[in-house]
């Protein structure tokens, strides 16, 4: 009787070592991705360039410049993963600067020039691609505008459908004589388009038409952030419930609640992004919520950190969790993989992107030794490889 049991157990070891195989297989296959890096051009950045990340182990391959392209500093992807956007930060005075369009193959990372399009004023800095893939919208920074460009079957970019430029000022005199639009998102649902101004200390909202690639004035037609802050860059919670805009001058992040009706924004929170006992002169830069929600993360330049914060879920406020500095410069865009497993920073004053494991429970960012090299690095996307 001793038989029949033996081989049934050695049956279940053979599929058990047949699962784990087949596991360790699965693991050697996980999904890799493309990192494409905006960055400012010059004598070492010749514009946008392409890297492989592999997030089973955290590495970065070489960069290659997938595309030359005048200061694409600020990069977006189409939902489709087929197109890459970005901005030509260029066009001073009255000019205007551009939005360039790019095939992109998510097998080869290889991307092929579409066209430009004015991004209607000068200093464009920042944009994304609304989710039915229809129009990329982008903040000018330079002007105090922003702007919608509609997006065809083929990729390519068509002439601004909307411009909206900004007036008024607020109390810092030098950064703040004008509008100064930093950063354009859009809610959740798609209805409603955020753009951070720097120059108001204000989140202005509009609505949103993405068939008919409009902007509107909204009620409200903004959320007031306190005077001198200089609202930057924006970022929405996962459950579209909360929202925080990281604020260059005064160094803090608001907390703010979302009404997915309206669109409206109430501050419940200013918090700083600095040590208390810092003394220099420092500037944010970048904002990114965790895909987990359970983390907000800021970037310092000047005190040369990467800020982290948790998240209260039931009331989106946030509480201080310390700071991460080591090989970290200027640290300008950052994002996460879309794993949640990883953080990559750009450093753009050190020419270099570097890698940091993210502590699922802390939130709290581990050095992994990984860096890569890439010339004045200002954004970071991810994009699945095919």
């Amino acid at each position: 009787m001793a038989f029949p049991r033996l081989l049934t157990i050695t049956a279940l070891g053979v599929v058990l070592v047949l699962c784990l195989a087949a596991a360790a297989e699965a693991a050697d296959k996980a999904e890799k991705y493309w990192v494409f890096v905006g960055t400012y051009t010059g004598k070492d950045s010749k514009g946008i360039y392409r890297l492989e990340f592999d997030p089973a182990t955290g590495k970065l391959s070489g960069a290659e410049l997938a595309a030359e392209t005048p200061s694409p500093s600020f990069l977006a992807v189409h939902p489709s993963n087929r197109f890459l956007y970005a901005v030509g930060e260029t066009g001073g005075g009255k000019s205007s600067g551009s939005v360039s369009a790019f095939a992109l193959d998510p097998k080869t990372g290889a991307l092929k020039f579409l066209n430009r399009q004015p991004s209607g004023g000068a200093g464009p800095c920042h944009l994304v691609v609304d989710k039915q893939g229809k129009n990329a919208l982008v903040a000018n920074y330079g002007a105090g505008s922003a702007a919608a460009l509609p997006i065809g079957a083929d990729g390519k970019l068509a002439e601004p459908s909307a411009v909206l430029k900004h007036s008024g000022s607020s109390v810092n005199k030098q950064r703040q004589e004008a509008p100064h639009a930093h950063s354009i998102n859009l809610d959740p649902a798609n209805k409603h388009a955020y753009v951070a101004d720097l120059g108001l200390d204000k989140v202005m909202i509009y609505r949103f038409d993405s068939a008919k690639g409009s902007l509107d004035a909204n009620e409200p037609p903004s959320a007031a952030i306190p005077p001198g802050s200089g609202p930057r860059h924006f970022a929405f919670h996962p459950t579209g419930k909360f929202a925080y805009v990281i604020n260059e001058l005064a160094n803090t992040v608001t907390a703010m609640s979302c009404d997915p009706k309206t669109g409206g924004l109430t501050p419940t929170q200013t918090v700083t992004t600095l040590p208390k006992d810092f003394k220099g002169t420092s500037y944010t830069a970048e904002v990114v919520v965790h895909p987990s929600g359970k983390f907000v993360y800021g970037s310092n330049r000047g005190h040369n950190s990467i800020a982290v914060f948790r998240v209260d879920e039931k009331t989106g406020k946030l509480t201080p969790a310390g700071h991460q500095g080591d090989n970290i410069k200027t640290p300008r865009n950052f994002n996460i993989d879309p794993t949640g497993k990883y953080l990559i920073v750009a450093n753009q004053d050190a020419a270099s992107l570097v890698v940091f494991r993210i502590d699922p429970s802390s939130g709290k960012l581990e050095p992994t030794g990984v860096t890569a090299r890439v010339a004045m690095p200002v954004c970071v996307k991810f994009v699945p490889k095919g």
